[in-house]
């Protein structure tokens, strides 16, 4: 190549490398409303105007919270209350969903002091009985349930808060809690302490005992099952065949009803061919599976029950899905109670039908 020529050339890429890293550094910035859509958008509606979450479009709350009230409720999730905590995400992320927040209204950011109210916490619990109980709970624990009621109508138009939640306590600064106190949340059931003739002096106080739930251990409410594995699986010493029928004893011994015995692969292979060495049991405590349906709709992917026996590499096997396992992902505490037994149930079905 000549000189000229390699001259031409350089000349050629000085001029298109501006735009080579331009183009770089866009495909490199993460899409806010891409991230919203596929992580927030269920809970807190497309545009976000609510449904199961709050709604987050909201002037009233937008204007009374800052962004690094939303980074950290995103980093923190709320335990126990359906906001999981999105630790996956890196900071490029957050910040993108945050500014697509923030886009959903023209409220400006609200511009909060970091330093502590000093407040009479023993005052502010009478304050706290008084005015916020009914809503937020005796104790701060929030509204009833943790907030999946799509299946079911609720009392208000939003679940309220669990101000004694640690992932709110770690997000929310003094000021924070005492603008939103002064101000009230338009489009909310929550209304300005000021207009029900509180003093400065009495929010301060309310500030002061809902900070002093950090000095108490995490509640029942902020706790998540713990489990190894996601399945409960056995071996089985006997046949496919023999092994279904000893499962169907084993779900009567627990006064499970029997649904249905169906090959693994039926509907995704021709009528006729299934496999026989692949069988999945349905059996279902209806009672207990309405109970779970009132706590959280999405106990569907647990219920009814479902054994599945399947022969590979020589050996039978027995499993179910975890339902321990599944009350963590749901991140709701209401359901650990109904997990736990069910898991139990469900371990005592397939131990019975290997032994």
């Amino acid at each position: 190549m000549t000189l000229p020529l390699r001259l031409g050339t350089l000349l050629v890429l000085l001029a298109i490398s501006p735009a080579i890293w331009a183009a770089s550094a866009t495909h490199n910035v993460p899409d806010g409303h891409r991230l919203f859509t596929d992580n927030c958008a269920a809970c807190h509606g497309n545009d976000g105007q609510g449904g199961v979450g709050v709604p987050l479009a909201l002037p009233s709350f937008l204007s009374t919270v800052d962004n690094e009230y939303l980074r950290k409720t995103i980093r923190n999730g709320r335990a126990g209350r359906i906001m999981p905590a999105f630790k996956r995400f890196s900071d490029a992320e957050v910040d993108a969903i945050v500014a697509h927040i923030r886009s959903l209204s023209k409220a400006p950011e609200a511009k909060l002091s970091r330093e502590r109210i000093i407040g009479d916490p023993q005052h502010g619990r009478l304050l706290f009985a008084q005015h916020c109980a009914a809503c937020h709970g005796e104790n701060g624990e929030g509204g009833h349930g943790t907030g999946v009621t799509l299946s079911r109508p609720r009392n208000l138009p939003i679940l309220a808060p669990a101000l004694n939640n640690p992932g709110f306590l770690a997000s929310a600064k003094d000021s924070m809690i005492k603008l939103t106190l002064m101000q009230g949340r338009e489009g909310t059931p929550m209304v300005s302490f000021v207009k029900k003739g509180l003093s400065e002096k009495d929010i301060n106080d309310i500030v002061g005992y809902v900070r002093s739930f950090e000095a108490s251990p995490p509640p029942a409410s902020a706790t998540l099952l713990e489990t190894e594995t996601p399945v409960i699986m056995r071996e089985s010493p006997y046949s496919v065949e023999q092994t279904v029928e000893k499962v169907k004893t084993a779900i009567s011994g627990v006064n499970m009803r029997l649904i249905r015995v169906m090959p693994l692969d039926q509907g995704y292979v021709k009528e006729g061919a299934e496999s026989k060495k692949e069988v999945i049991v349905y059996a279902c405590d209806f009672a207990f599976l309405n109970e779970a349906l009132s706590v959280d709709p999405r106990v569907g992917l647990f219920l009814p029950c479902r054994i599945t026996i399947l022969q590979t590499r020589g050996k039978v096997l027995v499993m179910s899905v975890n339902p321990k396992r599944l009350s963590a992902i749901f991140n709701n505490s209401g359901l650990n109670r109904l997990c736990d037994e069910m898991t139990k149930i469900y371990t005592d079905i397939i131990e019975e039908a290997t032994l």
